[in-house]
């Protein structure tokens, strides 16, 4: 078979030099259906990449992409700012009786801008509002966004070299397991709020990712999230759970904090709430919070209607049944987890260590710059996936939810002789 190379050249010569997805991916994708993606040749690739976990449930899924066709057909309002729609009643309704109100959550609901670093500029807003104090205390490796306020609490040197300008009021704090569990969970934090000399400015919020995905799938354990709530209360700090990237199923439940049993005062949700890619964020928050003046807050596309139209549709299709789509999940993470098992014990000298939760994984080398070539050679191969971690360590996993058993078996092999064909 003869293998033509992708014209690229308009996006060398036109678009700008800060692409980054489409350098490890040089291809020209053409179409896309459930876990494959096609490029402008036919070739198709086992997407384990999931639209960075915006595509919880595929691409085109045929149940969502359904509800859009009809509702644009029907001439629905598309563009409403923060105008009341019948879309956004319909979504607002079934998020109350389908998330909310099972897992007793209070939260009153904000859509920010469209996408996550909105709805995280908006959580900080609010916090300080609130608490009127102006310090947010981060984790190490945390990543919650590329505006200002948002890189002012992520950890990547890089990115926030990007802002030009100094990030400030934002302090970080060792994440779960930062000193190999060689330092008792909160010891320098507490210290500091509590000593008058520290030059620690009381915060009015912490921030944090229950699985840290861009920081390189660093998991929190249950108990050191129950640990920092209760900080929190002790030291009149609110809480923000940034779940854009693992809410929504990721980990298992809904809410990636669900299992640790805890109730955030403040919780981010952006990619996968729409459920078909479109762009849409949510701030949720307890309602004694919710102080903000009618439009000190607001943005031109925080009304997207067809993003409202989807969301509808995920929540009856998948979420209706309480435990069927969280049981799935946790079922083919299972099976990812056997066969990182399984490519670790085969790999031993080159395998620092494989990490994860429900359906989001990663597996650390010893050799920082293997995951690169290894993800290279899985595109070859016909497998889409991504690294993360600071120096790009981790190889990560980030399949749909509706993934088979039988695509992720394929996926695993693939990667698997990828790790074997590189060095």
């Amino acid at each position: 078979m003869t293998i033509t190379q992708p014209d690229l050249s308009v996006f060398e010569t036109i678009e700008s030099e800060v692409r980054s997805y489409c350098r490890g991916w040089p291809t020209v994708f053409d179409r896309a259906q459930g876990s494959r993606m096609y490029d402008e040749d036919g070739r198709a690739y086992l997407d384990f990449f999931a639209g960075a976990g915006s595509l919880n449930y595929g691409h085109n899924n045929p149940v969502l992409k359904r509800a859009l066709i009809d509702y644009l057909e029907r001439d629905g309002v598309t563009h409403g700012l923060d105008m009341s729609t019948t879309a956004k009643r319909a979504f607002l309704q079934t998020f109350q009786d389908l998330v909310l109100r099972p897992r007793d959550l209070p939260y009153k609901v904000m859509f920010p801008g469209p996408t996550g670093t909105n709805a995280v500029e908006s959580a900080l807003k609010l916090a300080r509002k609130v608490k009127g104090r102006e310090a947010i205390v981060s984790f190490t490796n945390a990543f919650h966004g590329m505006s200002l306020g948002s890189l002012a609490v992520t950890g990547n040197a890089f990115k926030r070299a990007g802002a030009g300008i100094p990030l400030v009021h934002g302090t970080p704090m060792p994440f779960d397991n930062y000193f190999d569990g060689t330092v008792e969970d909160f010891l320098w934090f507490e210290r500091l709020l509590e000593d008058q000399g520290s030059g620690l400015n009381k915060p009015a919020a912490v921030i944090v990712e229950t699985v840290q995905g861009e920081g390189g799938i660093n998991v929190a354990r249950r108990e050191w999230l129950q640990a920092l709530a209760a900080l929190c209360e002790r030291q009149d700090m609110l809480l923000i759970v940034d779940d854009i990237q693992m809410g929504c199923g990721r980990t298992g439940a809904f809410f990636s904090f669900e299992e640790a049993g805890i109730t955030p005062d403040i919780v981010t949700v952006s990619k996968s709430i729409s459920g078909y890619g479109l762009p849409m964020s949510l701030c949720l928050f307890k309602p004694e919070l919710d102080i903000w003046e009618p439009g000190e807050h607001n943005g031109t596309f925080r009304g997207n209607n067809p993003a409202f139209v989807t969301a509808t549709a995920t929540l009856e299709q998948y979420w209706a049944d309480g435990s069927a789509m969280e049981k799935q999940t946790r079922q083919r993470g299972e099976q990812v987890e056997q066969g990182l098992i399984s490519i670790t014990e085969e790999n031993l000298a080159d395998i620092k260590e494989y990490r994860g939760r429900g359906l989001v994984w990663g597996l650390e080398f010893h050799d920082k710059a293997r995951a690169g070539k290894v993800a290279q050679r899985a595109f070859e191969l016909g497998l889409l996936i991504e690294t993360s971690g600071p120096e790009s360590e981790v190889v990560k996993l980030l399949p749909a939810l509706t993934i088979t058993p039988e695509e992720l078996d394929e996926g695993l092999s693939i990667l698997a002789r990828a790790v074997r064909e590189t060095v």
